[in-house]
């Protein structure tokens, strides 16, 4: 039996997540009947974390065991042949012994993208989040630049109680671990034309806490709070006492290093 690893690139725009759902389409339940079309094997490929329904994936990374004695190179061609178009294998190879592209990943990057066109292009459209008030760079720096370091996320995280201690987008804690502690290593944003990009960087990340990060940093980019009240909204370990959740759809997750 081999173990392999896949990384591979969606657009999350048809799926309902990558978590398999019955009866709904997703990435995993997607990724794994094309192997089992190719292989005859069933499998439940475990993802690095489990990006909510509408986020995208540039470097998704996928393990999973297989009997069958496959050259990497034709399992990649066969699964993209395989594969509706929004799902594309971008590299597939054997993964050394313990590997688990969740347990063993140490830090994820994402981005999450905001138009501020007057008009958003309806070729964009399914990628940003299309907000019309005017954004202030400089303040939104300024508000991101407060989240770098190891704090408690809890104001960033799910209002849901039993989801709070899922990782959002990435779901990375052992089952027996639940803490909202996290460690942020980049947090910045630039621009490009209309385009608004963050970029974050850490250890893990609580279900929805890069969309209430985006959403609250928003709130400061419009002058309704101040930048400097991040450190506050942290302290306060309270859902409420943050932003809104950002839509789903500006959300990428960009790289998972091991």
């Amino acid at each position: 039996m081999s173990l392999w690893k896949l990384i591979l690139t969606y657009d999350g725009t048809p799926f309902n997540g990558w978590q398999v759902q019955p009866s709904l389409p997703t990435v995993q339940g997607t990724l794994a009947h094309a192997i089992h079309h190719i292989t005859g094997e069933s499998v439940l490929p475990q993802g690095s974390g489990r990006t909510d329904a509408g986020v995208h994936a540039l470097a998704q990374v996928a393990s999973f065991s297989l009997d069958a004695p496959i050259p990497p190179a034709n399992l990649r061609h066969a699964l993209n042949r395989a594969l509706p178009a929004s799902i594309r294998i971008l590299s597939a190879e054997i993964a050394p012994a313990g590997f688990h592209a969740r347990h063993s990943a140490r830090r994820k990057t994402y981005e999450y993208r905001i138009s501020t066109a007057a008009i958003c292009s309806p070729m964009l459209a399914p990628y940003v989040w299309s907000h019309h008030l005017p954004l202030d760079l400089a303040t939104l720096e300024r508000a991101a630049a407060h989240i770098l370091g190891t704090h408690d996320f809890t104001s960033f995280s799910a209002s849901d109680p039993d989801l709070a201690t899922r990782t959002n987008q990435t779901d990375d804690d052992p089952p027996q671990e639940k803490t909202a502690i996290r460690t942020i290593h980049h947090s910045a944003w630039h621009q490009h034309e209309d385009l608004l990009v963050y970029r974050i960087t850490g250890s893990g990340f609580l279900h929805h806490m890069v969309r209430n990060l985006v959403g609250t940093f928003a709130e400061a980019g419009t002058g309704r709070i101040p930048p400097h009240s991040i450190p506050t909204i942290l302290a306060a370990r309270n859902r409420s006492a943050a932003g809104p959740t950002a839509p789903a759809r500006g959300l990428f997750l960009v790289e998972v290093e091991y």
